[in-house]
């Protein structure tokens, strides 16, 4: 059993909190089932669109959407727009943090 989207993004907020890390909701998805897409704005240095998939083992990893290097802010935005008009239902958050810091990748889901 998986937990809610919403509960996930909320302690996603709260752990970006924690660490003083700005973070918005950019788009509130389905709050039971929605995906959740993290833009991890490293200012300066680019920005990267993480993706939630699940492994093999049932937990949930992180997989670089926008590729291996971070990419310039409208490449990064095209990107979301692309993946919101085929799934209203995703979450989208922006995480602004030059470390390029995943509030989930700290969550054991």
């Amino acid at each position: 059993m998986r937990l809610k989207s919403d509960v996930l993004v909320q302690a996603g907020l709260r752990l970006c909190a924690h660490r003083a890390i700005p973070v918005t909701v950019v788009h509130r998805g389905d709050p039971d089932a929605g995906a959740i897409l993290v833009k991890v704005n490293r200012l300066e240095h680019g920005c990267t669109v993480l993706a939630q998939a699940w492994g093999e083992t049932g937990r949930a990893v992180w997989l670089a959407a926008s590729g291996e290097t971070p990419v310039p802010e409208e490449e990064a935005d095209a990107l979301l727009d692309r993946h919101l008009s085929r799934d209203p239902d995703l979450w989208v958050l922006e995480v602004e943090d030059r470390e390029g810091y995943n509030p989930f990748a700290a969550l054991d889901i």
